[in-house]
């Protein structure tokens, strides 16, 4: 998929790159795969603003994805790849031999037509979905479990993958997409490929009603609020706030948030870079 530029008729255009939705075959969703996505306006259920920032946007519909990939043995076609507002990636559409349909994650050059199969006894080709036990070492894999029959939850973003690099006892290594080394067990299953739209990342917004479009609203930086709004607020003029704090006035662009004792540490063999 290529990234349009468009021409700068006006100021919202002028620097926009927008995506091309040449890889999509078909623009109406299958209703059967469809759930209610109601909006919140950053309100909880009482009422109260819990997240900041949030409001509007265009309606939505939520697309139910398979990311377990649990029918095992049946060959799938995928009937037509297509967009989902709620994510960055494509989606494919596939229609099992058994007359059942379900999304799943488009991997990066599957066609429509294609033959697709999830199970233990699978050609590890793209699109396919395995345990890491029978997927070769150095193989690009998506959708990855972190526990066994939870659903893939590693590598789901546009263009995202992961390497597996090793293989040992009932554990698996993986290169993940922050270029963190970890553990996991070998019965999980990956999806061979990586995932579709990696043009997603270069896309340009262009103006702010976009932005509105999907339901961001404007932020206000701390440092142009007052003293009793912000730990960064108030001053003569433009001045900083000093060391960048978060509104509660935890600091932030540096501290470590991760906890010192987390469960997953010992299945962490090298930490991301920095």
């Amino acid at each position: 998929m290529a990234l349009k530029k468009l021409k700068p008729v006006t100021a919202g255009t002028r620097h926009r790159l927008a995506p091309g939705f040449d890889d999509i075959t078909e623009s109406k969703p299958e209703k059967s795969l469809l759930a209610p996505l109601k909006k919140t306006g950053g309100r909880n259920n009482v009422g109260h603003l819990t997240m900041r920032y949030i409001g509007g946007g265009h309606k939505q519909k939520l697309r139910v994805i398979d990311f377990k990939r649990d029918k095992t043995g049946v060959p799938a076609t995928v009937k037509s790849i297509e967009y989902d507002p709620t994510r960055s990636a494509r989606l494919a559409k596939l229609y099992y031999a058994d007359g059942a349909k379900a999304y799943i994650l488009a991997p990066a050059g599957i066609k429509v037509g294609q033959k697709l199969m999830s199970g233990e006894d699978v050609a590890p080709e793209v699109g396919n979905a395995l345990p890491l036990a029978k997927i070769p070492v150095g193989t690009i894999v998506h959708n990855v479990e972190i526990q066994p029959g939870k659903g893939g939850s590693i590598a789901r973003s546009a263009g995202s993958f992961v390497q597996l690099v090793a293989r040992e006892g009932e554990y698996a290594t993986l290169k993940m997409p922050s270029g963190e080394m970890r553990n996991v067990l070998s019965r999980c299953i990956a999806t061979v490929g990586t995932v579709s739209n990696a043009d997603h990342m270069n896309e340009s917004v262009g103006k702010a009603g976009r932005s509105r479009w999907r339901g961001i609203r404007p932020r206000t930086r701390g440092v142009a609020m007052n003293p009793v709004d912000h730990p960064m607020g108030g001053g003569e003029g433009r001045a900083s706030g000093g060391h960048p704090r978060s509104r509660k006035g935890l600091y932030t662009k540096g501290k470590k948030t991760r906890h010192p004792k987390k469960y997953s540490d010992g299945l962490i063999i090298a930490r991301r870079k920095k």
